[in-house]
């Protein structure tokens, strides 16, 4: 079973207004609540690819629950923990320009964590865990390394998708995945990326660590992806740009989804740039019939042999 982890989930309220004014009465034209999360977003992309999975993280409260509610609308398994705070409302104000503001997350106990390190604890050899979004500071990052040498002692794919501190000690666990864009993929080696090149070369330094596989997404430039054995680079397929929220985290769905029907790194590869395009050019998360229109413009070259 593959089961997505967020730390802290949000509902996220949209509104679409014609303008926007501080300090005013703003009506809104429309209004969209949708579950927020980078870890749910792997869940959702997951189900509409035709694979299932368990969303697990904290939840609490009536935001909690509608949450759940609506991931089990969509055939989604839940597992979330309960909290008793409740979970935050994040508010994404589009008009002429965008605003957000994004509530706090919750403080999660000691012995909610171990809820969590029971789950985990719990999983089979050859499941998957997706530990995806922002770790909260409250939690030290020695809870999140014992989950990870769980899922490697254990057997568990380990998939990793994070930044800033928590990436740079969690890579150290040896995940099976890790998608770092190219500025995340910089910080880790106090440096800036700005050439494929040099995406590849620190990438390679990550395998030589321990992380399986590395897929760099570089935007419009699209995806490399580095494991032991291959260096690969996709040119993303063309078409207009409408929302890049959700668009790292359909790559990492697109990944899982091939990869556990085949086991192959190109094919898995291939599918990844084009679920994160497929989202990349409509306003909500992408569709499998979306990413199928996408696929076979997904151009892949083998940069193995090459030298950096």
């Amino acid at each position: 079973m593959i089961y997505t982890c967020t730390i802290t989930p949000s509902l996220d309220y949209t509104t679409y207004l014609s303008s926007f004014k501080t300090g005013e009465l703003n009506r809104a034209k429309d209004v969209h609540y949708y579950p927020g999360g980078k870890g749910i977003n792997v869940s959702r992309v997951l189900k509409r690819l035709d694979v299932d999975s368990v969303a697990i993280g904290y939840a609490g409260g009536f935001v909690g629950d509608y949450i759940q509610a609506f991931l089990r609308d969509e055939g989604i398994q839940t597992d979330f923990i309960e909290t008793t705070e409740i979970t935050r409302i994040n508010v994404k104000i589009k008009a002429e320009e965008a605003s957000e503001l994004n509530g706090p997350g919750p403080t999660i106990t000691k012995d909610q964590q171990q809820i969590l390190f029971n789950k985990v604890q719990a999983m089979k050899e050859e499941d998957w865990f997706v530990l995806a979004g922002r770790l909260p500071t409250s939690i030290p990052l020695s809870f999140f390394k014992e989950i990870a040498e769980t899922c490697e002692r254990n057997g568990v794919h380990f998939v990793l998708d994070t930044s800033g501190p928590a990436l740079k000690t969690l890579i150290q666990t040896k995940p099976f995945l890790v998608k770092p864009n190219a500025d995340e993929l910089g910080e880790l080696f106090n440096t800036t990326i700005t050439t494929k090149e040099e995406a590849f070369y620190y990438a390679k330094k990550l395998v030589a660590q321990g992380v399986q596989h590395v897929v760099v997404s570089m935007g419009g430039e699209g995806a490399l992806l580095v494991t032991k054995n291959l260096a690969l680079s996709a040119k993303a397929p063309k078409g207009k740009v409408v929302n890049t929220v959700g668009a790292g985290d359909s790559l990492v769905a697109g990944f899982i989804a091939a990869y556990v029907a085949s086991e192959i790194v190109h094919d898995a590869f291939r599918y990844a740039v084009a679920s994160g395009s497929a989202t990349a050019f409509q306003s909500d998360l992408c569709e499998k019939s979306g990413v199928l229109e996408l696929i076979d413009e997904v151009k892949i070259v083998d940069e193995t042999d090459v030298k950096l």
